[in-house]
């Protein structure tokens, strides 16, 4: 049987995002990110095409790492200006009956009992179409924003996000019983009070005494995705993630990350097959292999290898400008994302990367692997990826938008759906539902979210 694929598209509420420099391209509409037209064209575009959903990529602070300063960053906008991904939100789903919305949210920096409210509330307005990408951040930048002299290390980061999960799941799943909510007109009694119950937490990093201040939404607890490939980045994944985004520019480094992922999550209890797995893909597509070949040159000559190299900079933490630019880089541990530091050195022993081909590779797609083809030649490719990794399915990044979008959603979806390999239509209910069937609607019995749950 023909394995189906899932896809979403990847944005965030910015210029540029992993192609610096192809917003000055003369179809690109990306620096129109700060209107609604952007967002509710873009959604009603993907769920024509029948995608899972929308992530949003977010990220607070500035890439600040590349020669020491932000001026590249804020010169050829990488990344910066950033608006608030969550904002978005309603407005897509007001247009859009099915598409999912995956929100990245930093957890390092915001209380959970203010944060938990907003998804709740995502959830009701969307209809239990919200899902959270939980990310501890990698910017030092951030960190300065909120005061801090620096951000914690980079394990320190996940003991405070397992903190903050038990936090959100009581309110979100212990704090307000089913049935709690009456909306009795009759007796004017909208909630039974003794069926509502405060949240007493007092854990190492954070501490409340609170009632939720949501009635339940339709899934409780949003579908969590998780977005880090490091060591204790899949170790959180596997006991806490029902999706899981990674990263790496070839098969040879995603390959080995999808099967640990597996073997973690089957380890804490957990269904390994459950565990959804996207991979970033940039993909450049046409009527004909040599239409998109073309156009991916003229792409090229757009790109900026500068902004490439921004973006890589701060994702590891380390200032490429420093670095010889045609001398192979080596691993070294820092406090950033370390998977990105990973996928270009140790991750595939067989490939060594410099910075100048780091500038160069990064400057269109980021740290994905960039498929060129015809529509038949992007499905077998991206077949093979599944076939040959594991994984579930692609995070899609663009190019030129909405063109790259659009272009996927015109000729390769329909070629995908053809082989049966994708979808033809939506299954019903909410973003969770859609993922695993109907009635899975919550988290199941084996998630540790349970565990907090008020037993009936």
């Amino acid at each position: 049987m023909t394995r189906q694929l899932r896809l979403n598209a990847f944005d965030m509420n910015c210029v540029v995002h992993q192609s610096p420099g192809l917003w000055t391209h003369p179809r690109d509409r990306a620096d129109t990110y700060n209107t609604l037209r952007y967002w509710t064209d873009l959604a009603r575009t993907l769920e024509r095409g029948c995608f899972d959903a929308i992530f949003l990529a977010d990220v607070l602070g500035i890439y600040d790492v590349y020669q020491g300063s932000p001026a590249a960053a804020l010169e050829g906008a990488v990344q910066v200006p950033v608006g608030d991904p969550m904002l978005l939100v309603p407005a897509m789903a007001a247009v859009t009956e099915h598409l999912g919305f995956g929100v990245t949210a930093t957890l390092s920096y915001e209380h959970p009992y203010p944060f938990a409210r907003r998804m709740s509330t995502l959830d009701h307005l969307t209809n239990g179409r919200i899902g959270w990408n939980i990310v501890t951040g990698y910017l030092n930048s951030a960190a300065k924003g909120m005061g801090l002299a620096r951000q914690q290390g980079h394990d320190t980061r996940y003991e405070i996000a397992e903190d903050y999960m038990q936090v959100v799941y009581k309110l979100w799943e212990a704090s307000w019983e089913d049935g709690a909510v009456l909306r009795d007109r009759a007796t004017g009694r909208f909630a039974d009070p003794a069926r509502i119950h405060r949240v007493e937490h007092d854990g190492p990093y954070f501490s409340l005494s609170a009632i939720h201040l949501c009635e339940p939404s339709p899934q409780r607890t949003p579908v969590l995705f998780q977005a880090g490939a490091s060591t204790r980045g899949r170790q959180f994944a596997a006991e806490h993630a029902e999706c899981v985004f990674i990263n790496g520019p070839s098969m040879q480094v995603v390959r080995p990350i999808v099967a640990d992922i597996r073997r973690r999550a089957e380890a804490c209890g957990r269904d390994p097959r459950e565990i959804v797995i996207f991979t970033m893909m940039t993909v450049i597509t046409d009527t004909t292999a040599e239409a998109a070949r073309e156009k991916f040159a003229a792409y090229r000559a757009y790109a900026s290898e500068t902004g490439g190299l921004t973006l890589m900079s701060g994702w590891t933490g380390i200032d490429f400008a420093k670095l010889p630019p045609d001398q192979p880089i080596r691993y070294g541990e820092h406090d950033a994302m370390t998977s990105a530091l990973e996928a270009f050195t140790i991750a595939d022993p067989d490939r060594s990367w410099t910075p100048r081909e780091i500038g160069a590779h990064a400057a269109i797609g980021g740290r994905s692997p960039v498929i060129v083809g015809s529509p038949s030649e992007v499905a077998d490719a991206l077949q093979a990826w599944v076939e040959e990794t594991d994984v579930d399915g692609f995070n899609l990044a663009y190019v030129v938008t909405p063109e790259t979008f659009t272009d996927f959603v015109d000729l390769v979806v329909p070629e995908l759906q053809r082989r049966g390999a994708f979808r033809t239509g939506y299954a019903p209910g909410t973003f969770r539902e859609k993922l695993y069937g109907p009635g899975r609607a919550r988290l199941p019995d084996t998630h540790p979210a349970a565990r907090v749950r008020i037993k009936g």
